[in-house]
């Protein structure tokens, strides 16, 4: 067990530039994700329904491409899975700039009932394919940076440290589209968002040339011996692992939800009681949500080594389960100042009620959600944590899925109702920060060189 302990610690010390290229991948992830939702309000102008249909398209990607991914890091190693996704995630670029090129009466198509142009369906191809990209990337980088960290307290901060790139990164590339895009008026188009798209793949030209010249460990990849042998084993075989890929779904789930259902309620004059820049306030106050995640994450990456992710995983779900109790039941009417922007007058105070302060508090709960699962679910997974890790990415579709639901919940039943499901969840993470990442099937062989047979 000791020899094991070294060789998993050994890349931390020898790979620094390993790390720094991993942190690199991490903000691309959340650079390419963030440009969905601005490029959206383009789209909006056309299509009023459209708005975040290309997130959607973003995010419904990982189903399709979670496990394939994970297949890849077997097969070809980080390295290569990584240069490939950039290509795809420059072929998505190139097709999301061709729907600006393309006229809008170059076709009309009736999809679902709704008429629709050409040009739109080449942007949606292209933020799918996108999406293809940062699931691989995702794939790449979480299960690198554990393994670079040895594993266990160190691994988790690792990448929570990645994860602070990662939110550094969605709190700057909003702000960076906007400065290019400027105001957006009924005549905008993607063609005139052409430059940021050039941008973009220019990032991803410069990200192919610095990670094709660093030199990343592939501990995992097996010789050739000639031997063909079928595992008796895969990562389903562990109920820690199985228990944390639902974990991960429903995280998604409240890690977009609990903000998204925030803007809907702000941005309602009628529940909120904000009567002026409804709209301006809701975004400005959910803005902040991210900004401390991008704090948790950081205090995360300091912790980690010292504090393990189990007991993070245990205080922070509790404490969100706290916070958005207090949300459905404090009184509509407290009311507590928050920044706000809005394009007339800049950033300002804003009266909103108390429950946005206690849900916006959130953030720094679900900021340390990810890392700490993902690290509890692949503990003692060896040889088959490559694999693991493009099951987990395809979960990250639940962050489509579960805030469909809660919106639902919240047709039928109000707002702060459809945070029920979110308090379930967080009960869930509860569970297994607890119980449910104890890993029982320590019997399972893992190691490289151990056989993978069933007794007969």
């Amino acid at each position: 067990m000791a020899t094991s302990v070294k060789a998993q610690t050994a890349p931390a010390k020898g790979n620094v530039v390993a790390i720094v290229a991993m942190f690199f991948l991490f903000a691309m992830i959340s650079f390419v994700t963030n440009l969905a939702a601005p490029l959206g309000t383009i789209w909006r102008n056309n299509y009023e329904w459209s708005g975040m249909l290309g997130n959607m398209m973003n995010f419904l990607a990982y189903l399709f491409m979670g496990i394939p991914a994970g297949n890849l890091l077997v097969k070809i190693g980080y390295k290569k899975t990584a240069l490939y996704a950039m290509i795809v995630g420059l072929i998505g670029l190139i097709f999301q700039w061709l729907s600006g090129v393309v006229g809008a009466s170059t076709g009309v198509f009736e999809v679902s009932g709704q008429m629709v142009t050409l040009n739109f369906l080449i942007y949606l191809l292209g933020a799918f394919i996108c999406g293809f990209c940062v699931c691989m990337l995702n794939t790449v980088v979480n299960p690198m940076l554990n393994l670079l960290g040895g594993g266990g307290n160190t691994g988790n901060q690792l990448v929570q440290s990645g994860g602070t790139f990662n939110s550094l990164a969605g709190t700057l590339t909003p702000l960076f589209v906007g400065m290019l895009i400027g105001q957006v008026t009924a005549t905008t188009s993607m063609g005139d968002v052409a430059p940021l798209l050039f941008i973009a793949m220019g990032v991803f030209v410069v990200a192919f040339i610095i990670i094709s010249a660093v030199a990343i460990p592939e501990p995992h990849m097996k010789k050739d011996t000639g031997v063909k042998v079928k595992a008796a084993h895969s990562p389903w075989n562990f109920r820690h692992t199985v228990l944390g890929v639902i974990g991960i779904f429903l995280y998604v789930g409240i890690e977009i939800g609990i903000p998204g259902m925030l803007i809907f309620y702000l941005s309602d004059s009628a529940a909120s009681g904000i009567t002026e820049n409804a709209a301006a306030v809701a975004g400005g106050v959910a803005a902040i949500y991210w900004l401390l995640m991008l704090v948790g994450r950081l205090i995360s990456s300091v912790i980690s080594g010292k504090v393990s992710s189990r007991l993070q995983m245990i205080v922070v779900s509790a404490t969100a389960i706290f916070l958005v109790c207090l949300a459905i039941f404090f009184p509509a009417d407290i009311r507590v100042s928050m920044p706000a922007y809005s394009a007339a007058d800049g950033f300002t105070m804003a009266q909103v009620p108390a429950k946005a302060l206690f849900l916006v508090l959130c953030g720094l709960c679900t900021s340390v959600m990810w890392g700490g699962i993902f690290n509890l679910a692949v503990e003692g997974l060896g040889k088959y944590t490559a694999q693991a890790s493009g099951i987990f990415m395809m979960m990250v579709v639940g962050g489509g899925v579960m805030p469909l639901i809660q919106n639902a919940i919240a047709n039928s039943a109000g707002y702060m109702a459809s945070y029920w499901l979110v308090v379930a969840m967080l009960a869930y993470l509860l569970y297994y920060g607890c119980v449910g990442c104890k890993n029982v099937n320590k019997d399972i062989p893992v190691d490289e060189d151990a056989p993978d047979m069933r007794d007969l």
